[in-house]
């Protein structure tokens, strides 16, 4: 015993290693479909968190449908797009402007120097994009601009690689503030991420966001208060800020650039914030799946990326949750726990421990998305995947063990229903006595005693084995509840210990079965030169005391009640008709797949009641 207990612990150590192991892979070394789990349960996490309320530091002026009808096809001429960006300075009082589009070719001279005077004396940010693929042959597009030259000091600065750009013409080179507008969508296409700088050749490229606010330097902000000159996100390991996402999408005021151009926005949803120009038209194509949208357009990642640099200078945005240790310490501590829960708990049981780990995991990680940890979010998960497809089937195996013995040692005394309900019920309850409403079939030899009064010891004693066989077998084989054997004949129940909706036909069909054994057996008989036996069954249903029924000396489960009775009364009375099986009107009612016919009314032996017999059609 000692040794199979050393052995039990060994192997749910094992489990342990293995979970903790898997968990601590799915955090280091992550495999894409890991990867893609994990951000499917982050983005519902940031579905839940995003915050409904109105994001009054930045509107979105969108070139939309409406615009281009009103003011014609794009591309637009460049004196529009100027008379746009100085409306919104000039007349609206907007803090920044920033262009969520790229110039890379020159248009009508008048408004390409008007841009250029916007971009070089007002807070106007232009953009670019970053082409982060290395190609056979690079996209160049337009001049890059806005970046600053790599010296020592700067070797450390979180950046991402690009190789390749489509930037505006050369005439906007001057521009005071560019951003790249560029990105990577991870592997399932979704926009999580944004580098915070972009290195290309031997200079550093800052993000469109951040330029758009360092745009703003040196000018006041609706409360009177003035943003710092350099607001720089936290990066992860591969140089990328995740973005915030902290707004719903509804949560941003959105404005038709057609209402800013004629003037008729209203002032107070423009001054003093800052402003993204952007296009949700379908024509520009300027579509990307976010967590929070599955096709949002793109200048609305801008918007909570402007968002949550706003939030990280006004300290609203608190750094990345690290956290790493606290999900190792958790998950070493919590496969612990469940091994010596798994050890002294049911299989259901269990599950529920793990299922509650689980659950406290997940509180736990939804405060780390909250707090922009990058930790992996599902890495326990995967341990307690593993307990669950590993550690619990064993004890259930070793638990079946166990039971199997148990079974081997009681089952030529007690049902096999009986037992399996004991096993279940981890023998609680399952003897306790209850009133249940049941089906009674008992039967036995016609004429016994005078059929074995000329055998032998040794004959009688087979003939009434193989006969109370033929009785076993079917009433087991429909999993009926053997109550006794009663010499020559068994008592036999449906409905308890386990529920039986229909018990009645059941214990018909378990008398058939009957017939037809002794049928058979009756042929071996006369092919031997021995009589034939008659069987006698009697069936009927109602209510009835089952349980561990006895004393402190002895005890054994069974039923007692009226349809008992009246099932061996029934028994007896089936000596005067040929069919030699009489059914009782509570059961007969109940039956659904047997035909019956009526006998007539019987008087049962024994008492002054008289009833209603039947029997199976012929």
């Amino acid at each position: 015993m000692l040794r199979r207990s050393k052995l039990n612990w060994l192997a749910r150590l094992g489990f342990g290693f293995l979970a903790l192991m898997l968990a601590l892979a799915a955090e280091w070394q992550r495999s894409e479909f890991v990867t893609r789990l994990d951000e499917g349960l982050r983005d519902q996490f940031l579905v839940q968190l995003a915050d409904s309320r109105p994001e009054n530091r930045l509107t979105v002026v969108d070139i939309n449908e409406e615009a281009l009808q009103l003011e014609g096809p794009w591309p637009w001429p460049r004196a529009r797009l100027a008379d746009l960006a100085e409306i919104l300075i000039a007349v609206y009082g907007v803090r920044s402007v920033g262009f969520d589009i790229v110039l890379p070719e020159p248009a009508d001279a008048m408004g390409e120097a008007r841009l250029l005077a916007l971009a070089t004396h007002a807070p106007l940010a232009l953009a670019q994009i970053f082409d982060f693929t290395e190609r056979d042959r690079a996209v160049l597009q337009g001049q890059a601009t806005g970046g600053s030259a790599v010296v020592p000091g700067m070797a450390d600065v979180p950046s991402v690689q690009a190789y390749g750009h489509i930037a505006n013409h050369s005439g906007l080179f001057n521009a005071r503030c560019v951003g790249n507008i560029g990105y990577r969508p991870d592997a399932d296409g979704v926009l999580r991420h944004t580098p915070t700088h972009t290195r290309f050749g031997d200079r550093i490229y800052p993000s469109f966001a951040a330029a758009l606010l360092a745009c703003s330097d040196g000018l006041p902000a609706a409360d009177g208060t003035r943003r710092p000159n350099q607001l720089t996100p936290p990066a992860n390991g591969q140089g990328e800020w995740r973005v915030p996402y902290r707004f719903t999408p509804a949560s941003y005021t959105v404005i038709s650039a057609a209402d800013v151009l004629r003037e008729r926005a209203p002032r107070s949803l423009l001054a003093g914030r800052h402003v993204l120009l952007g296009s949700s038209a379908l024509g520009l194509g300027d579509r990307v799946s976010t967590p929070l949208s599955p096709l949002s357009a793109g200048v609305m990642v801008h918007a909570a990326s402007v968002s949550g640099l706003l939030d990280l200078a006004e300290g609203k945005l608190q750094a990345p949750w690290s956290g790493r240790v606290a999900l190792v310490v958790w998950s070493t501590l919590s496969i612990v726990l469940a091994l010596v829960g798994i050890a002294g708990l049911s299989a259901w049981g269990s599950v529920a421990l793990l299922l509650g780990l689980a659950m406290g995991w997940l509180v736990l990680a939804f405060a780390g998305v909250a707090r922009q940890a990058e930790w992996s979010v599902t890495a326990p998960l995967w341990a307690y995947a593993c307990l669950l497809v590993g550690a619990v089937p064993y004890e259930w195996w070793q638990t079946q063990r166990q039971s199997s013995r148990l079974l081997a040692t009681f089952s030529h005394y007690v049902a096999q229903p009986v037992l399996d309900e004991i096993v279940r019920l981890e023998m609680s309850h399952s003897l306790k006595p209850t009133l249940r409403e049941v089906t009674v079939l008992i039967a036995d030899m016609e004429g016994y005693t005078r059929t074995t009064s000329s055998l032998s010891l040794d004959e009688a004693a087979n003939l009434t084995k193989d006969f109370l066989g033929c009785l076993t077998r079917p009433v087991l084989a429909w999993r009926g509840t053997l109550d006794k054997y009663s010499g020559d004949g068994l008592v036999a129940f449906w409905g308890a210990p386990l529920a039986c909706p229909d018990q009645a036909d059941r214990a018909v069909s378990a008398a058939l079965d009957v017939m037809k054994e002794v049928v058979g057996f009756n042929q071996g008989r006369v092919l031997m030169g021995l009589p034939p036996v008659r069987v006698r069954i009697g069936i009927e249903s109602g209510q009835a005391l089952v349980g561990d029924l006895g004393t402190a000396f002895r005890s054994t489960y069974t039923a007692v009640g009226d349809c008992i009775n009246f099932a061996s009364r029934l028994e007896a009375a089936a000596k005067d008709f040929p069919s030699g099986l009489l059914i009782g009107p509570v059961s007969n009612s109940r039956l659904v797949q047997h035909q019956t016919v009526s006998l007539g009314l019987v008087s049962l032996r024994g008492t002054e009641t008289t009833i209603e017999v039947f029997t199976l059609e012929s």
